[in-house]
């Protein structure tokens, strides 16, 4: 009997695994940007048409998968407090500290699901780390049910994130309430957003992602010998 050769699954598209990332932060942040700073629309209204997407996703996946989307539901709800927000008037100073409402809301939701023991920053670290190969992704899975070292380092990215979102919070209330006003506009909150970024990508780099790297091309190892 002659054998039919069964062609080798192709693997994904880099872009697959980052599907999540791209439809509910990058999209509504970007389309929010072009919306109101590109385009010109009112704040409201680019909050609002920015939500749609996530929106979508978060209540697609309820219903489609009986699951609950973390990073979808948490840049609606950013946004909408950000539109609650919106209507305060007075105090130019505590105008500019409303944004930390945003950042403080972000970091508590990733450490709560920290401890519902769900990292939420884990939907962006596996695509990062696991670049698409099908070899990484299951050991990926093997070792976050067997291994509690790469459970923990998986834990430890989130808090990080978690802890420098939070951290940009107060340095942004603290700064629109003593640096100068023209200081905080100009350039003061995006120096603040981006060294929370940056201290994300660097702590949580070394507390989390090298760490979780080792493990993962170890496991690869001890598989191919086997």
């Amino acid at each position: 009997m002659s054998e039919v050769a069964i062609a080798p699954a192709a693997a994904p598209h880099p872009l697959a695994a980052l599907k999540p990332l791209l439809l509910d932060v990058a999209v509504p942040l970007g389309s929010y940007y072009l919306l109101h700073s590109a385009l010109g629309l009112d704040l409201v209204l680019s909050l609002a048409l920015s939500s749609v997407v996530p929106a979508v996703h978060s209540i697609a996946d309820a219903v489609r998968k009986r699951t609950f989307n973390a990073l979808a539901t948490v840049m609606v709800v950013v946004n909408l407090i950000s539109i609650a927000l919106s209507f305060t008037t007075g105090d130019v100073r505590l105008m500019m500290a409303k944004d930390s409402a945003i950042s403080s809301f972000v970091g508590l939701s990733i450490l709560w699901s920290v401890v519902r023991g769900r990292p939420m920053m884990t939907a962006g670290l596996k695509p990062l780390l696991v670049k698409a190969s099908p070899a990484k992704s299951a050991a990926w899975d093997r070792l976050s049910v067997s291994d509690p070292r790469f459970r923990r380092h998986e834990r430890t990215f989130s808090l990080v994130w978690g802890a420098a979102l939070l951290a940009e919070c107060v340095a942004r209330v603290i700064g629109a309430y003593t640096l100068p006003v023209e200081t905080m506009a100009s350039w003061g909150s995006t120096a603040m957003l981006l060294g929370a970024i940056a201290a994300g990508i660097v702590v949580g780099g070394a507390l989390a992602v090298a760490p979780m790297e080792k493990l993962l091309e170890e496991d690869g190892a001890e598989t191919a010998a086997a």
